[in-house]
Formats: structure tokens, C-alpha cells, sequence
């Protein structure tokens, strides 16, 4: 007996069709995809999802479960949870753990947990220096045959120059990525929001666009010239935005990626929303967020990342200088880019598939991002009609903060199957189709 759900639309991130169809799911893999109405549902759990759309699992390349060491903030079994809610079924954790994720026994504690509650796979990003101090290289060997998909110091930038162009060379031995924090901090010290006319009205300190930027520059000439691929983080300004499109124009192996609050939001967020719209790098200028929106939709900025990144309420009810940066944003993802992005005529809801499932996957080197016979069973099912708003207190995650709060959203997931189990279900067991 498997689950056969029937009538939903399929985007397929490969080819840009969506087409009703039916979708056999039997064990841990997808048994067969077909028209609509042609498979037999004898011995099957049917699940009628006529006018939903179904989706490959999504794949978050940037969240922080905050487990070994901050689990009043989130743990694997919350975060994974919250991700299952937002549709996601593989997501990548940071490193800015205690202890930092930089031994091969912490990578190996974080996936033994993700499998043990089992609502998501959890690819370790491993740090690039111990302790993230930016002083010696990890063991990037050791790492990756523990697990790891990736190196990053996220949460800081690597300000050694030369310590940056040795980790690159490893990584490409090791045929992996780096994910880049961009930040200068001879630019940046001391700065909580973006330094440009809120932050100046506030007298916060600022965070000036080249603390970004020429750090993104600086990575982007060392990838060309050690060949590695280059991952850019929670890309911000339009600056930075040129010259990876510049570097891309030259063929260095840089891609990058865009969280929804940057493409979403400005600096003027802080006005009314406080620390509860202080995130680093911070939300930018408007010009700024009009070159995110542009370098999304020409594929500079190549695939969406949530950066999910939860605090406590009590953390984020400080003042603007003492709450820590970051909020929560898995569980609101896909609305948010549906509503502003598929539902607006920007991007076909297979594009939006692609940018949030198949080409993470194909950047990171994880399995999936697309639905097939034989594939593991991760689909999410997306309802395009569904509208309400977002209300942090039904979150998974611990974290409750969100400048999108009481936002209204179009197009929600409602279900999620994760390796051929259901994860996450708003429908089936409510009777609503």
C-alpha cells in the first residue's frame, strides 16, 4: 500500500511544464508518474489534490538549527519540524555552534539527530577554521567524509586574505563549496542596520554596502584564480550584486543566493518593526532591493535561501543595539515567494520550483530536486487559492520573530512527504479535500 495522490498539478524544475498528473508513492520512492486518472487506486491511500500544485521537496542551503549549544534558541527536531512546514525536505545547517561545528563528531551528531526525529534531511556546512576564529583551517577531508557538504565561517567573514585563497584551494580539491559571509569588519564594527538614513535617524551605527561588497570582490578573484567554486551568501546590495554578475560574465565558478527579506524588504523596516527587522548583512536601501529583485530574475543571484536564523522573543524584544541579528523564516518561505513572485506573472511556479529545489541541489551536490520514478519520495503540495496570515505563534520553530508578522500571503504549503512519509499535513486529516 502507498499513498497515490491524485490530480495535482507537477512543476518540474527541469523542463518548466506543470501538468496535472498522478503520483504513486510507494515506501521510501516515487513508484510511478502519470497522467491524471490513469493510475489504479486499489490498495492505495488515495490523496485527492485537484488544484493543488505538487513540488519537489524544497532544499534550504542556509538555516541555523542552533543544536549542539543553543537549544533554548532551536533545536535539529524544532527546526527540521519547522522546515517540513514550509515545504522543505533537505536543508543545510550552519557552523556558529557550541561546540562550532568544525570535528568530524559534531557533523556526525547533527545528522545522527535529523535521522532520529526524521522530518528533514540535514547536510552539516562545516566551518572553514576552528572555532570560527578565522586563525586555522579545519580538517576539510576528515569533514567531508564525515558529512559535510560544504565549508563556511558564516556569521563571520574570513578576514585573512591569504587564509582564504589556501581554504578555496582545499575546497576544490575536496570538490566542494565554500559558502561566503561577506564582511569586512574593519567596515562593519560596531554597525546594527544598514548605514544610510534610518540608521541615521536612529544614531544606530551603520553597516556600510562595502563591507560586503569588496569581500564578495576579493573571493570572487581568488575563485578565479584557484578555480574553486564560491558561494555567496545572503547577498545584499546592488554593488555586490554587479560584480558577481561581472564574475560570472569572466566564467569564475561564483553563484550566490537571495533570502526573501532581502528581496522583500528595506532598511525602513526598522522604523516600526525594531530588532525584529535587524538581520546581517541588514536589510538595504531601496535601489538595493530593486538590483536583488533584477539579479534574481536574470539568475545572478542563482537560488533562494531562508538564512533562518531563530533568537528568543525575550533576545529580540531588546533594543535595536542589543538584539542579536536574525529572524525566523522557513515556515513562510514559499508564500512569501509565491505571492511576490509567481502570483505577480515574475516567475512560472516551475522556475520558483527550480530556484528553491533543483538548483540548490545541483550546487550543493544533494540528491533530488525533482520529481521521478525511482527518486526518493520528497514532494511538497503547494495550494495556490489558500491566503491567510502570517502568525509567528503557530510557528514550529522556537523562534517567533518575523518582520513579515500579520503579512497576508498567497499560496501555502499543505503537505509535505518526506522519503515517502508524511510530514507535514494542513489537509488530509482536516477532511478539506
Amino acid at each position: 500500500m502507498g499513498y497515490l495522490i491524485r490530480g495535482a498539478r507537477l512543476a518540474d524544475p527541469r523542463t518548466g511544464q506543470t501538468d496535472a498528473c498522478d503520483i504513486l508513492i510507494e515506501g521510501d520512492i516515487f513508484a510511478q508518474i502519470a497522467l491524471a486518472g490513469s493510475i489504479d487506486v486499489a490498495g492505495h491511500e488515495v490523496l485527492e489534490a485537484d488544484g493543488l500544485i505538487a513540488l519537489p521537496g524544497l532544499i534550504d542551503v542556509h538555516v541555523h538549527l542552533r543544536e549542539p549549544g543553543f537549544s533554548h534558541k532551536e533545536t535539529i527536531a524544532t527546526g527540521t519540524q519547522a522546515a517540513a512546514a514550509g515545504g522543505f525536505t533537505q536543508v543545510c545547517c550552519m557552523p556558529n555552534t557550541s561546540p562550532v561545528t568544525d570535528t568530524p563528531e559534531v557533523v556526525r551528531f547533527i545528522t545522527h539527530e535529523a535521522k532520529r526525529h526524521g522530518f528533514a534531511t540535514v547536510h552539516p556546512i562545516a566551518a572553514m577554521t576552528y572555532g570560527l576564529k578565522g586563525e586555522a583551517l579545519t580538517d576539510f577531508g576528515a569533514l567531508k567524509k564525515a558529512g559535510a557538504v560544504a565549508f563556511s565561517d558564516d556569521g563571520r567573514g574570513l578576514q585573512s586574505a591569504g587564509m582564504m585563497k589556501r581554504a578555496l584551494q582545499l575546497s576544490r580539491e575536496q570538490g566542494m563549496p565554500i559558502a561566503v559571509h561577506a564582511e569586512d569588519e574593519t567596515l562593519s564594527a560596531g554597525g546594527h542596520l544598514h548605514d544610510g538614513a534610518v540608521a541615521h535617524s536612529l544614531s544606530i551605527p551603520g553597516i556600510p554596502t562595502e563591507a560586503e561588497t569588496t569581500m564578495i570582490a576579493r573571493d570572487i578573484l581568488l575563485a578565479q584564480a584557484t578555480g574553486a567554486h564560491v558561494h555567496m551568501c545572503h547577498v545584499s546590495p546592488e554593488t555586490a550584486v554587479a560584480a558577481i554578475r561581472e564574475g560570472k560574465r569572466r566564467g569564475v565558478r561564483v553563484t550566490a543566493e537571495v533570502t526573501p527579506h532581502h528581496l522583500l524588504l528595506t532598511e525602513e523596516e526598522a522604523l516600526t518593526k525594531g530588532a525584529a527587522a535587524k538581520v546581517n548583512p541588514p536589510l538595504r536601501a531601496a535601489t538595493d532591493r530593486r538590483a536583488c529583485i533584477e539579479g534574481f530574475l536574470d539568475g545572478t543571484l542563482d537560488i533562494v535561501a531562508t538564512d533562518h536564523a531563530p533568537h528568543t522573543p525575550e533576545e529580540k524584544a531588546r533594543s535595536i543595539p542589543e538584539a542579536p541579528f536574525g529572524f525566523t523564516g522557513i515556515e513562510i518561505s514559499l508564500p512569501l515567494m509565491y505571492t511576490a513572485f509567481v502570483q505577480s506573472g515574475l516567475l512560472s511556479i516551475a522556475e520558483l520550483a527550480a530556484r528553491m529545489s533543483w538548483r540548490p541541489a545541483q550546487l550543493f551536490g544533494l540528491p533530488g530536486g525533482f520529481v521521478a520514478a525511482g527518486q526518493s519520495a520528497d514532494l511538497t503540495l503547494l495550494d495556490p487559492s489558500e491566503v491567510r496570515k502570517v502568525e509567528p505563534d503557530s510557528f514550529r520553530s522556537l523562534g517567533k520573530t518575523t518582520p513579515f508578522a500579520g503579512r497576508k500571503l498567497t499560496g501555502w504549503p499543505v503537505a509535505t512527504f518526506y522519503q515517502g512519509r508524511l510530514v507535514y499535513d494542513r489537509v488530509y486529516t482536516q477532511g478539506e479535500v
